[in-house]
């Protein structure tokens, strides 16, 4: 069941005693956990920065508690044990998935204990990095679209903030399925999404939503302010806002109200099924995540701190 690891070893991990900015952040040694009941110790070979991590640094809100804390979600590595009932993994499997959200946070380490369903066969073409970039980002645009808007052969999706971590896999996994991508982004990063597989490209910087496009099925959103407004009135009626960031959505309700536009509020959640499918999908080579920037685990602070143009940003671990 387990290999030759102790569960009293130690190993590094990156925690926090107080909330602040990035500097808060230090490596330490802390205990090696052992998996529980239906749960698989991985050894993390690659973890990612999203968001949610800058926001729980920050604030905590997120975690559950009061530091000291582990930050991340997003993990590929080794499973170097299974506890007990686990049949889908055996040690020594390469996988990759996501810590349960909002309160199972803890990649940020070079082992890390998780629920093993939720994890999946990394694929063989996919080395860890990328691996890691992929679930929580993958799988929100997968929940967005696939799960919640129903998108398929035809639809004319659009997707705010197109060039970055979730929109940049909403991209490609909308013209998997055989979406019409209308991508929002700077012209910076045109080529890029572009690239991607984007039809058209809308730059926020010179051009608002109303004035650019209109009669849409879907629009998936996770900027917030003025957009989840702009997004109602470029949507025909019946169709769905899905935003990331819910509580933006209370200022367009009264507008999709009158449109016949239906608003979705989103938070994503670890899930085996959306993670075979990500899997699938990066094997065959329909989505491949790109990486923005890379940093050594001890660097975590510098890639909290950094802001890629394009993409995640990639912890490497061991």
């Amino acid at each position: 069941m387990n290999d030759t690891t102790q569960a009293s070893a130690t190993m590094r991990a990156i925690s926090q005693d107080t909330l602040g900015g990035p500097e808060v952040l230090k490596s330490v040694d802390v205990s090696r956990p052992a998996p529980g009941l239906g749960q698989i110790l991985v050894r993390v070979h690659a973890t990612s920065v999203n968001p949610v991590d800058v926001m729980n640094r920050a604030t905590g809100v997120f975690t559950g508690g009061r530091p000291p804390f582990v930050l991340g979600y997003d993990v590929s590595g080794t499973v170097a044990a299974v506890g007990p009932g686990v049949t889908v993994h055996r040690a020594g499997d390469e996988v990759f998935g996501m810590l349960p959200f909002p309160h199972g946070l803890g990649s940020h380490a070079e082992y890390v204990v998780a629920p093993a369903r939720p994890f999946v066969r990394k694929p063989e073409g996919l080395d860890h990095a990328r691996a890691a970039a992929l679930p929580m980002a993958g799988l929100t645009a997968w929940q967005a679209l696939v799960e919640t808007a129903g998108i398929g052969a035809g639809s004319r999706v659009l997707v705010n903030g197109a060039a970055g971590g979730v929109g940049h896999l909403a991209v490609q996994i909308a013209k998997a399925h055989g979406a019409y991508v209308v991508a929002v982004a700077a012209a910076a990063n045109a080529g890029f999404v572009r690239g991607l597989g984007a039809d058209e490209v809308i730059d926020y910087t010179t051009t608002t939503l109303t004035e650019a496009t209109g009669d849409l099925d879907v629009v998936l959103e996770s900027v917030g302010g003025e957009y989840p407004v702009q997004a109602v009135r470029v949507l025909k009626p019946g169709g769905i806002l899905v935003s990331t960031l819910p509580p933006s959505l209370a200022a367009a309700a009264g507008a999709a109200a009158e449109r016949g536009v239906r608003l979705a509020g989103l938070f994503v959640e670890a899930d085996r099924l959306g993670m075979r499918e990500l899997a699938s999908l990066a094997a065959d080579g329909r989505v491949t995540p790109h990486i923005g920037a890379t940093f050594a685990l001890e660097d975590v602070a510098k890639a909290q701190a950094n802001k890629p143009g394009t993409g995640k940003t990639v912890l490497l671990v061991n």
